[in-house]
């Protein structure tokens, strides 16, 4: 469960951004977050991958208060949060199946166990014939698909996903889509942060809107 207790966010001395965030997401629950450019939509994904800390207010992630953590505590409960960053963060020195498999290796598997799996991910993104490539070498949407790839691979407890399918076409948008449906069927708790009013449309879940700094859940 993720629970928000009157969480706010202001950038050093500025004004606060985002305020009054009072909700609780179930655990295995799928919801998109909207809002208008500008309103928070980031900001707020990076207080749920705990990059940021809250001016005020409390979070709860895993039956325990974030506040209290110590900041080895805090990395050891991210590796439970997969996330697709807008600018994709892919390695330039590792190749495109390297960059996927890396939250499996920092879990401490064996390439060998982990092969064929990482394979089949990537050609059903659509990128079996670029798995040997290096990230400068790859177009955006391709880069969009290894992000996404690496993001799910390691099945975490959470995903978070910022505008996941902004550079890739309609028809690729709506199969990422049901990969992170299938995703959560398998109990990960996703989030989605997204313009696109038909991915609305054709995913009827519950929306996460931010307006003026607030939220509400419908």
């Amino acid at each position: 469960m993720i629970e928000f207790d009157d969480v706010a966010l202001r950038y050093g001395d500025g004004p606060e951004i985002l305020r009054n965030l009072s909700f609780t997401i179930a655990p295995g629950s799928f919801h998109f977050l909207t809002g208008p450019s500008g309103a928070g939509k980031t900001s707020l994904l990076k207080l749920l991958l705990l990059s940021l800390k809250p001016s005020r207010g409390h979070i709860t992630m895993f039956g325990r208060d974030t506040g209290r953590l110590s900041q080895d505590q805090l990395l050891d409960m991210r590796r439970h949060i997969g996330i697709v960053f807008q600018e994709f963060r892919l390695l330039d020195h590792l190749t495109t199946f390297e960059n996927v498999a890396l939250p499996l290796r920092v879990q401490g598997q064996k390439e060998a166990d982990y092969a064929e799996n990482v394979a089949e991910l990537l050609t059903w993104v659509g990128l079996g014939d670029r798995m040997h490539a290096h990230p400068p070498l790859l177009s955006g949407g391709e880069k969009q698909r290894a992000a996404i790839a690496r993001a799910v691979i390691a099945k975490p407890d959470i995903l978070l996903a910022d505008e996941p399918t902004g550079n890739v076409d309609p028809d690729l948008s709506t199969r990422l889509l049901h990969l992170f449906a299938q995703l959560n069927r398998t109990g990960t708790t996703v989030i989605i942060a997204t313009h696109e009013r038909s991915l609305l449309e054709d995913f009827p879940t519950p929306r996460m809107v931010l307006s003026d700094g607030e939220l509400i859940i419908e």
